[in-house]
């Protein structure tokens, strides 16, 4: 079969349908139209033809024919039933098609699969027979040409295919695996820039992933299912990822080109991995990465992948400089070699007498020079500057016994003079050699990075103000201290040296030197975010203020298109304002009530043996109840009454019980005597104040909470009732109280 026509309906292949059916019920109307009393009995019974059609189509089962009265008691329609046969039957033909691929000789299986396929492939299109179609295709080894160009002109069928049919496609159609590609690893790049946006964590947490942990990425995993055991995609996909790498500098996909090799490594896909050349190598570092350590053995190892490149295959020098330039295989070398630094301290030793040292800085020097070499082609390994040993490395070491001089001094008993000249000695400039090294040498650079990340966690302001000033944007090669992932480890670091952020010598450095000027690049932005996040407490509010305008206005600019920065940035300012509210709501005052009853149900307050309870009595008014008992004192939990004002009523004078639901006109206090103040003493004062009613007086008046007058005698139970805050006239109790020679002085809380 040369040529493949798509069949659309089952009828093309003679199989009977709807318009078969139609067809047949026409002809039978237009015989029987003029028999009137036919007509009617059709009405009643079904045609003949349509019995006919169904015992001709249907499913001919001697043991199922007895079903079909049962099942159209129980309401279940004939096309139900025959659609859930038919699906059940598709369902068991595919698992048919795997067991035939996986138990079949291989000979006689793939040409019993091409059979069926000859059959059934022209049924594609139609939904119910198409899941047969692509189960066959899939369990095919070799997909003939003139299927495959079926299904690249389709897009619709090209999307339903599975991944093992599309690598026949991807092998003739690169650029079909170009389209799949893209996406791919743009995700994968975002998912790793996202873990700098998390602004809420301090720690670097991006070199906390174990190898392990990286390689059950998603999308890594399905990376390694679109390329299976095919050499061919694997290279092509390792092409991709190069060219990508070029064009954008981006170290991440030096971690995705590494981590794929690792992925099939661990599902032991040897075709791959045997036919890699940096495939040892990449293992070999895995190993160290995830131990987080390197003995001898491995360095002569990896010294051995280095040393016996052939002459005509120096094109892997590019692959292992990519394996190198892996942002947690930079931070493992560099980390190792600070440890090896502070060890060289301690023994007082050179740089250029440790063997190890050198080598790691050998293997830093090939990484960091990935990029180059894939853009010259040049495919050698770079020469790694002497005086990286003998002057730089020194220096580094200079600025931690530095750093270690002032941490002692610190601890000694104060000297003034001595203390000030071993500051002096300790901190000053750097040397200006150190500059042109960072500018000119990443490995400079980078060891300038994680020094000053050092001394950050230690705490050591003047060694980060020291050094930081060396990491501008135009100060390190390549702008190396912008680069996300080491831009990373410095603000982390910075973060823990938080308190230190209230001198502004740091805030100039950190903010208006080192990461305002460069907005722009990669996610300085994010981070910028990251440290006033977390740092807001002891930043200025001056410049908090203004790094918050300058990062809105950043943000609102058009050329700013990643939404990631602008939900970072909403994020930060919504944490901002909680912080203020909470600072509002902590600073502001507690409201306390001016009188002790208002608004307080149930509770009593003793005077002359009579209990006030908060009743609602048209509203909000208060009742007298008598009682017959003697209480205690209750007071106002938040104050103690003043002693010179409020003093133990006498038991001498009688109050008449009131009766039930009496209103009260509203009392007055007393004035208050101008030899004793009337402020009250606060809830926290250590006094020890005698017990006292707050509403009685010297002359055994009870007081009304309402008024600065002696509460007036009660009312005849006949009398009106008289609101509490009843002012019948300008010359009320309120206004009387107000004067200078009557008024009870109010505080406002």
């Amino acid at each position: 079969m040369d040529d493949v026509t798509f069949i659309q309906d089952l009828e093309e292949i003679g199989i009977h349908g709807r318009s078969t059916l139609r067809d047949i019920l026409t002809d039978s109307f237009r015989k029987n139209s003029n028999d009137d009393q036919q007509h009617d009995n059709n009405n009643n019974k079904l045609w003949p033809e349509i019995l006919e059609f169904q015992s001709n189509n249907g499913i001919i089962l001697p043991s199922l024919q007895p079903m079909f009265p049962l099942l159209h008691l129980l309401g279940v329609k004939s096309f139900e039933f025959h659609k859930s046969v038919v699906e059940e039957l598709r369902e068991n033909l595919i698992n048919r098609f795997e067991e035939i691929s996986q138990k079949m000789d291989p000979n006689k299986r793939e040409a019993n699969l091409k059979a069926l396929l000859a059959k059934s492939f022209p049924l594609i299109k139609m939904p119910m027979i198409q899941p047969v179609v692509m189960a066959l295709l899939k369990n095919i080894e070799v997909v003939e040409d003139k299927y495959l160009k079926l299904l690249v002109a389709d897009e619709s069928l090209y999307k339903k295919c599975d991944v093992s049919v599309k690598r026949h496609i991807w092998q003739e159609h690169q650029s079909m695996l170009v389209g799949e590609l893209s996406p791919i690893l743009s995700e994968y790049v975002k998912e790793k820039e996202a873990i700098f946006a998390n602004i809420k964590e301090s720690k670097h947490i991006f070199f906390l992933l174990t190898p392990k942990q990286r390689r059950q990425n998603e999308i890594l995993q399905s990376l390694a299912q679109m390329v299976g055991k095919n050499v061919l995609l694997y290279d092509t996909i390792l092409q991709f990822v190069r060219t990508v790498f070029i064009h954008t500098k981006n170290p991440h996909y030096c971690t995705l080109r590494v981590s794929l090799l690792m992925e099939l490594h661990d599902a032991n896909i040897t075709d791959i991995t045997s036919m890699d050349a940096c495939h040892k190598f990449a293992w070999c570092l895995d190993a160290c990465i995830r131990e987080n350590t390197v003995d001898h053995k491995r360095i002569r190892e990896l010294q051995g992948f280095l040393d016996n490149v052939k002459k005509g295959q120096e094109a892997v020098f590019s692959d292992l400089a990519m394996a190198l330039y892996d942002p947690y295989a930079v931070n493992f070398l560099v980390q190792t070699a600070m440890r090896i630094l502070n060890s060289l301290i301690t023994n007082e030793s050179c740089p250029r007498e440790h063997q190890t040292l050198q080598f790691l800085l050998r293997l830093l020097n090939l990484g960091l020079h990935a990029h180059e070499i894939l853009k010259t082609q040049a495919f050698r390994e770079p020469k790694l500057n002497p005086e990286i040993l003998t002057r730089f490395l020194p220096i580094i070491m200079g600025f931690m016994v530095d750093d270690q001089v002032r941490s002692v001094n610190s601890k000694l008993p104060p000297d003034d003079r001595e203390s000030a000249l071993t500051i002096i000695e300790h901190s000053g400039p750097p040397p200006d050699c150190f500059q042109t090294f960072i500018q000119q040498d990443p490995l400079a650079a980078i060891f300038a990075i994680y020094y000053t990340a050092q001394a950050a966690r230690q705490h050591d302001r003047q060694a980060v103000v020291r050094v930081l000033g060396s990491l501008t944007t135009t100060s390190t090669y390549n702008n190396l201290s912008h680069s996300d992932p080491y831009q990373h480890i410095l603000v982390s670091a910075l973060v823990q040296l938080a308190d230190e952020f209230v001198h502004d010598d740091l805030c100039t450095l950190v903010f208006d030197e080192i990461l305002l000027p460069a907005l722009d690049m990669n996610s300085t932005a994010v981070h910028l975010m990251k440290l006033i996040y977390h740092l807001n407490q002891w930043i200025p509010q001056e410049r908090l203020e203004s790094l918050m305008m300058k990062l809105q206005h950043y943000v609102q600019m058009p050329s700013t298109k990643d939404q990631r920065t602008r939900t970072t940035f909403v994020e930060l300012v919504q944490y901002l304002e909680k912080i203020k509210e909470e600072k509002l709501r902590k600073n502001q005052p507690p409201q306390l009530p001016t009188t002790p009853v208002a608004n307080q149900s149930n509770q009593i307050i003793a005077g002359n043996n009579t209990n006030v309870v908060d009743s609602p009595i048209g509203g909000s008014a208060s009742v007298r109840i008598a009682s017959t008992t003697t209480t205690t004192p209750q007071h106002h939990p938040m104050m103690t009454p003043s002693p010179h004002v409020y003093h133990t009523p006498s038991h001498s004078h009688h109050h008449h019980p009131l009766p039930p639901h009496s209103p009260v006109p509203p009392p007055t206090l007393p004035p208050p005597q101008p030899s004793s103040p009337l402020s009250p003493t606060p809830y926290y004062s250590t006094q020890q104040q005698p017990p006292m009613s707050p509403y009685t007086d010297t002359t055994n008046n009870p007081l009304s909470p309402y008024s600065g007058q002696p509460m007036s005698p009660l009312p005849p139970p006949t009398s009106s009732y008289q609101s509490p805050f009843h002012q019948p006239s300008s010359s009320s109790s309120r206004s009387t109280s107000s004067s200078s020679d009557r008024s009870y002085p109010t505080t406002n809380y």
